[in-house]
């Protein structure tokens, strides 16, 4: 057991040793304007990397991605459905669905789903 310990700890101060040399040996000192740009095909970017992005496009992604979660939580109910009590089945399905539902109706009454500008 001490031969594993001190073997262990070899290693853990070699390993340190050779992280920190990699390190200090690998840290570059120059910065050049034309490595430090993005790259476009080899041209200098014309345009500012950073465009403006539409809210808008990320509301409808999220409720798209939200919806297809959902997608895929309705889709197992119908294996439940075998086995569970068929009230209980309707009943929570429902629940579900109207939650949804109610979700979609709120998002539609705050204007998240038109697109005019």
């Amino acid at each position: 057991m001490k031969m594993i310990t001190m073997m262990s700890s070899m290693m853990w101060i070699i390993l340190s040793i050779m992280i920190l040399m990699l390190n200090l040996l690998s840290k570059k000192t120059f910065s050049d304007r034309e490595k430090c740009s993005p790259f476009e095909c080899g041209f200098d970017p014309k345009n500012s990397a950073r465009m403006p992005f539409s809210l808008q496009f990320f509301l409808i992604a999220m409720i798209f991605i939200i919806f297809d979660v959902e997608l895929t939580l309705l889709l197992p109910m119908i294996m439940a459905m075998k086995i569970s009590n068929i009230m209980s089945y309707t009943l929570i399905t429902l629940m579900f669905i109207l939650i949804l539902l109610l979700g979609l109706y709120h998002e539609w009454n705050q204007g998240a789903l038109t697109w005019v500008y």
